[in-house]
């Protein structure tokens, strides 16, 4: 198998977790015979200080010449202050529109071995294993008219969707859920948005191409609390841009960590794949960011544009494995640290690599 992906580590801990992911995909590519290569580009603020903008021509030229975009993470404090159309995010949502990716794959999964991290209690997110499906091109985000009169004390957005727009995030939600558990939840807010009262109908529409799919409709505040009280009842979650946005980081309480969430944009010319956290420039440079949801981002890389399932799931079952052994990066340690092993970035890396190898040849 041949593949060519693009890194573009941006700022904060992105170059540190997304050099950690690399190594496991020249592991599994050093173990099956497979030529994966590596363009290295620049994003965010990182691209701002040497090259002037957050998405510099080159970057973008590489993206869409490639099979995959693996991104680390963008922004940090020192950019705050820049108009937002300025600022390392704005690279970051204009390599999402280039690369045309509209559904947004979010896994959020409790690790067993991680119920103690989280908020909530062991039997409430014990078993969970959502697929959010977030909408990622058009609502609050891109539509237009958007501005902040300062003079004015005024600023307004837009949230803008077409019915052809829901219509094929719906039917990539559908698929999904087909292939999993046959149940869909659509989140809208339709009690008050005409926009998420056309989303809620066409989503309906949709939903007679897949008889076998059990559809149900959550309004956003609402779902907010079942994601804390009920976690498992919920199979694939499709929504629009912002609610997904929300939606997906309070699911981090599920995992334990916003550092063990994976993300894959797909449906473009070109799918975008980065783990769901920020730069955390508070702790850049440090060791101690967790490369984990990194690593099981490029097994997302595997799994939809490379079609190698059994790789995909041997880098999956590795962090599980490195997890049941007692190995934990800073952020996943709460309380009582006896039987756990501390490691830096570069040390569960390695760890997960290590094991990733083990379990690729037993697999030959």
């Amino acid at each position: 198998m041949k593949l060519k992906i693009v890194v573009t580590a941006g700022d904060g801990i992105g170059p540190e977790v997304t050099g950690e992911a690399v190594a496991v995909l020249q592991e599994v590519a050093a173990q099956g015979g497979h030529e994966f290569t590596f363009a290295e580009k620049r994003i965010g603020g990182v691209a701002i200080v040497q090259d002037g903008t957050p998405l510099p021509k080159d970057t973008l030229d590489a993206a869409l010449a490639a099979d995959a975009v693996l991104l680390g993470a963008v922004g940090g404090n020192e950019f705050n202050s820049m108009d937002p159309s300025k600022r390392p995010e704005a690279g970051l949502l204009a390599i999402r529109a280039a690369l045309g990716g509209f559904a947004n794959l979010r896994p959020a999964f409790a690790f067993k071995e991680l119920t103690v991290n989280s908020p909530l209690k062991a039997e409430i997110v014990e078993g969970a294993d959502i697929l959010f499906v977030r909408e990622l091109l058009g609502g609050l985000y891109f539509g237009k008219p958007r501005a902040w009169d300062k003079a004015k004390g005024e600023a307004w957005n837009t949230m803008r969707y077409t019915r052809d727009e829901v219509v094929r995030v719906a039917r990539i939600a559908f698929k999904l859920a087909e292939k999993r558990r046959k149940k869909l939840t659509s989140v809208d807010k339709s009690n008050v948005l005409e926009v998420s009262q056309m989303w809620r109908a066409t989503v309906s529409e949709v939903a007679a191409e897949f008889p076998e799919v059990t559809l149900e409709h959550q309004l956003v505040d609402s779902m907010a609390m079942h994601i804390m009280n009920r976690p498992r009842d919920f199979d694939v979650v499709v929504t629009e841009n912002l609610f997904g946005d929300v939606l997906t980081d309070e699911s981090a309480v599920i995992t334990g960590s916003l550092g063990m969430l994976p993300s894959a944009t797909i449906g473009g010319k070109v799918n975008l794949y980065e783990p769901v956290h920020g730069s955390a420039p508070d702790i850049a440079g440090k060791g101690l960011a967790n490369p984990l949801g990194a690593i099981l981002t490029v097994a997302l890389i595997l799994r939809h544009s490379a079609g190698m399932e059994t790789e995909a799931a041997a880098i999956e079952s590795a962090v599980r494995k490195v997890l049941e052994e007692g190995f934990r990066t800073p952020d996943l340690v709460r309380g009582n640290k006896q039987g756990l092993t501390v490691l830096s970035t570069k040390e569960m890396g390695a760890k997960v690599r290590e094991t990733v190898k083990g379990l690729l040849i037993a697999i030959a």
